[in-house]
């Protein structure tokens, strides 16, 4: 009983270090550069552009963002919600609103 125990416990750790060394051997890590493209161009002033240019120039350019098909107050506050949750910007919950209806109100301005 013993014996057979023990040739199961070998043959479990035998194959548990032949899967440990292959998915050790799959890992490797690389580095990455990327180059994140600067503009000096900010967002035209109005009511929200404040917070806009505070919250959204810290991952985007205005340029990207204002070139991006019109869409009303809903479908922004969903983007920047998805900002918020997803990509973890640092946008306060309170100016989504401000932020949403300032880019709703924006007709691709270039």
């Amino acid at each position: 009983m013993l014996n057979r125990f023990l040739s199961i416990v070998l043959t479990i750790g035998i194959a548990g270090s032949a899967v440990a060394v292959r998915a050790q051997d799959a890992l490797v890590l690389k580095t990455v550069t990327v180059d994140i493209p600067t503009s000096d161009r900010m967002f035209p002033s109005g009511p929200g552009s404040d917070a806009a240019n505070g919250y959204c120039l810290v991952c985007h350019s205005a340029g990207m963002v204002l070139t991006q098909p019109h869409m009303n107050r809903s479908a922004w506050e969903a983007e920047v919600n998805k900002m918020r949750t997803a990509y973890k910007a640092p946008i306060p919950e309170e100016q989504v609103q401000a932020i949403a209806s300032y880019l709703a109100g924006l007709q691709n301005i270039k």
